[in-house]
């Protein structure tokens, strides 16, 4: 199964290996693949270079793993394009999947001075901060933490984000969405985060920080997101 002459690294071969009985169908999505040490007594190598192997697939989120569980064949991750203002619902409805949200934390109350800055508030304006988990087919994909001006929506409660904040913003408020600008960067999940998105650690996350505008220019949201690196990928299209 495995040349040991060869002068590709064992945990290359390892990899490529287990790339194929996933794509054969082996290992189905969803499901199981060995333990640690079922791999080491298939492949007649050391543990510490399975690890590495399964390690690398989990990096490439061809592979997740669950705490307390075991490792499991993921599926194909999520495409999200970058050069589009969307919702996450929005994004996940266009995908075929079943968009789901989890509010953990809603408040209204003083915000944080670089945030007020983004939304260009003024000495005692206030925000509320809301703080959900996005699902996509019942699996956690992202945490995303929205600032808004309680000025421009005095009536939002918890319950109106139940659904939507885009749908909430255009169609009963009435509000046109016109553009956002976002920053995006690679980190490693904190305890608390990976407890909350289902993943063991370490691993990678991908942190998003968008400032969205209305078409009046007015800034209304400040969202940052933390989504599962093993789960989601952005693209985007670069002209000449």
């Amino acid at each position: 199964m495995l040349d040991k002459q060869s002068h590709i690294p064992m945990y290359v071969q390892i990899e490529e290996e287990l790339k194929r009985r996933i794509e054969r169908g082996e290992f189905p999505i969803g499901t199981a693949i060995p333990s640690e040490r079922e791999l080491t007594e298939l492949f007649g190598v050391s543990r510490m270079t399975v690890r590495q192997s399964v390690t690398n697939l989990v990096n490439e989120g061809l592979l997740y793993r669950e705490k307390g569980r075991g490792t499991f064949v993921a599926s194909p991750k999520v495409e999200q394009p970058l050069n589009g203002l969307t919702s996450f619902t929005e994004d996940m409805k266009a995908r075929g999947l079943t968009p789901g949200n989890k509010v953990i934390n809603f408040e209204k109350g003083l915000p944080e001075p670089d945030i007020a800055k983004e939304l260009q508030l003024g000495h005692g304006e206030e925000v509320y901060t809301v703080e959900r988990i996005r699902y996509a087919n019942e699996k956690p994909m992202a945490i995303e933490r929205t600032y808004l001006p309680v000025k421009l929506f005095p009536q939002l409660s918890e319950e109106a984000l139940a659904g939507s904040l885009y749908f909430l913003i255009e169609q009963e408020q009435k509000l046109v969405i016109s553009h956002a600008s976002q920053r995006m960067e690679a980190a490693l999940v904190k305890q608390e985060e990976a407890e909350l998105l289902q993943i063991g650690m370490p691993a990678a996350i991908l942190i998003i920080e968008r400032v969205s505008y209305l078409a009046s220019g007015v800034p209304f949201e400040v969202v940052r997101s933390t989504y599962r690196a093993d789960r989601y990928k952005f693209i985007t299209e670069i002209q000449r």
